[in-house]
């Protein structure tokens, strides 16, 4: 591949740096800009500085994200098991009352 058909680094609008506080995947990103993008069109206020009649609320949410201003839980990992216990019952529990 020619140098010039190499895709940007990062993507995304990154710079680079590859510098997102918290976010761990491309997916995580997407959803985080894109709920607090909705919290702006609904009357939030920007959290970093900008002339919202200027900037869209898609960019100012990317923005922010990136400054690590948008607090989030990421709440998909599983919980560990406990003591050795197992997350899968072992096979013929479920029928073991029958």
């Amino acid at each position: 591949m020619a140098e010039t058909e190499r895709p940007a680094v990062g993507g995304l609008g990154d710079d680079g740096d590859g510098h997102w506080p918290g976010i761990d995947s491309r997916f995580r990103l997407v959803l985080v800009a894109a709920q607090r993008s909705k919290q702006l069109q609904r009357g939030a206020r920007p959290r970093i500085g900008v002339d919202p009649l200027r900037r869209r609320s898609t960019s100012i949410a990317l923005e922010e994200v990136k400054q690590g201003l948008v607090p989030f839980i990421n709440n998909t990992k599983d919980p560990a098991p406990e003591d050795g216990e197992s997350l899968v019952p072992p096979l013929g529990a479920a029928t073991a009352g029958v």
